[in-house]
């Protein structure tokens, strides 16, 4: 389907805007998780589940979205799930408790979990094949900002007001999504609909929604709970490898199953999920670092890193047209190459950060990832759905999608616990050398005793106070080069995605348009 140019960018607005919404929604509460937990007298294990509640819905629903369009129609699909998001998200303003909040958050993942996927299959049905690279443009606007600027817009709204008005904000662009959604979006005649009396997969249904749910949380809670010492997170990763093995076999061989898996015979798109996969891997991790970096060992305020992390949102909105546009002129592989090599630079930059880094440095890695990423996600996103046809896009784009999604929670919790790890075991290897046979140690210990004295008086020889401050230091530096870890094999990841890149075919000058 091809839109002339005013239903084209009136249909683009109508699909972005809730999708913008939903993705902003997925972080702009974490910043808030401590106010929430005042108002509604939670405990600090608890509150969290108002984050992993609308993770999991999210991520069980996303790959659902192909079948749900199929079996309700692709357009009646996105306007109830733009009306679900919508009043779920004026009930979770609205909750008076914890068990209220974390299941009108269920019902708001549930909403917003369609609206990426089908919001993308529009928008490359929409663009003819020669445009699409600045259709997903379009889409990469909302996806990759959505987790740079929701922590800032949740900070900024809390403080300003309080923590209901990030979800009562929703209202009225919930509201002028669903009449646009209604009036400009039509199901293209090629859409397969469910035919009459059509058996329902609903063993695939069940263990895809057992298997993403649990893998969701075992990801979420996994390194708060010290993985498999829990025994729930034990039990939870067992039953999640064995419901997704189990619907692999099972999807394969059923006529008309939730997940039509048979798309990864194509290559060009299976390399593209597995590139998305590992890219949003790196890059999701790297935004979890460098605030925790910036707040937690330089002592930035949450304004100071708000600045640090601000600009790489502007980058990316002057980069996204620029890289649309180039894949129309250059070999898109080119494209994403140059994207993976420049976000794998950036990391090797955070990979050299210290404790004496100024603003400018810390700054600089940063804003280079943000002109990366457009290159990356609009040039991979061209690629992988290249030779897709507009009839297999409702489920290639619901897989495409899953695999991102869950990208970013495989990052998560690898940066997580990468940093525990190495950084007690950095800890170990500098507090060999925290001894009195070492004479650079014990002369620092007598500078720091010399400061004290002078500073509080000869009445004790602060000897433990200076033990104290250098056991402090220590526990930094160790962290630091915990951090400097991390970022480095992001950068590792990046680099090594690059090969990959040339096992794609070359977009075709003409998509069939079946």
């Amino acid at each position: 389907m091809t839109a002339k140019a005013p239903g084209k960018w009136l249909i683009t607005l109508s699909v972005m805007l809730p999708t913008m919404i939903e993705v902003l929604d997925t972080s702009v509460a974490n910043v808030a998780l401590e106010h929430i937990q005042g108002s509604l007298s939670a405990g600090q294990d608890e509150v969290t589940w108002v984050l992993t509640s609308y993770l999991v819905a999210n991520a069980v629903v996303i790959p659902m979205s192909g079948w749900l369009s199929r079996m309700m129609g692709r357009k009646r699909y996105l306007v109830a799930s733009v009306a679900l998001f919508t009043l779920s998200s004026l009930l979770c303003g609205a909750a008076t408790n914890l068990v209220q909040i974390i299941l009108f958050r269920v019902m708001q993942g549930i909403g917003g979990g369609g609206l990426q996927p089908v919001s993308q299959a529009i928008l490359l049905e929409t663009f003819p094949a020669k445009q699409r690279g600045m259709a997903m443009a379009i889409f990469g606007l909302g996806v990759v900002m959505g987790p740079i600027f929701g922590p800032l817009v949740g900070g900024w709204i809390t403080d300003t007001w309080s923590w209901r008005w990030i979800f009562y904000i929703n209202l009225p662009f919930g509201v002028l999504a669903f009449y646009m959604c209604s009036a400009f979006v039509q199901d293209p005649p090629y859409l397969k609909r469910a035919k009459k009396g059509e058996e329902v997969d609903v063993l695939g249904l069940a263990l895809l929604s057992v298997g993403i749910g649990c893998l969701q949380i075992v990801l979420d809670r996994g390194q708060q709970d010290d993985w498999f010492a829990s025994t729930n997170i034990t039990v939870m990763s067992i039953i999640a490898v064995f419901a997704l093995s189990f619907l692999v076999w099972w999807e394969l061989r059923h006529k008309n199953p939730v997940l039509d898996l048979r798309i990864f015979k194509s290559g060009s798109f299976s390399i593209g999920c597995v590139v998305m996969f590992l890219g949003f891997f790196a890059f999701f991790g790297s935004i979890v670092l460098l605030p925790m970096f910036l707040q937690g060992l330089m002592g930035y305020t949450a304004l100071l890193a708000g600045l640090v992390l601000g600009p790489s949102g502007a980058v990316v909105f002057i980069f996204m047209p620029i890289a649309g546009k180039l894949t129309e002129r250059i070999d898109a592989r080119w494209i994403l190459s140059f994207g993976l090599l420049l976000c794998s630079y950036s990391l090797y930059l955070m990979a050299g950060f210290n404790l004496n880094i100024d603003f400018f440095s810390a700054a600089l890695p940063r804003a280079i990832q943000g002109a990366a990423m457009p290159f990356f996600f609009v040039a991979l996103s061209y690629l992988t759905f290249a030779y897709v046809k507009n009839n297999q896009m409702n489920n290639a784009s619901a897989l495409y999608n899953l695999l991102r999604n869950l990208g970013g929670s495989f990052g998560t919790a690898f940066v997580t616990t990468l940093l525990a790890r190495r950084a007690q075991y950095h800890q170990n290897i500098l507090t060999e050398h925290m001894t009195p046979l070492n004479p650079i140690y014990q002369l620092r210990l007598s500078e720091i005793q010399q400061a004290l004295t002078a500073k509080l008086g000869p009445l004790s020889d602060h000897l433990e106070e200076a033990r104290a401050f250098l056991y402090q230091e220590l526990m930094k530096e160790a962290n630091a080069l915990a951090f400097n870890d991390a970022f480095y094999i992001q950068c590792l990841i990046f680099l090594c995605l690059v090969g990959g890149v040339w096992f794609m075919k070359k977009p075709p000058i003409k998509v069939d348009e079946e």
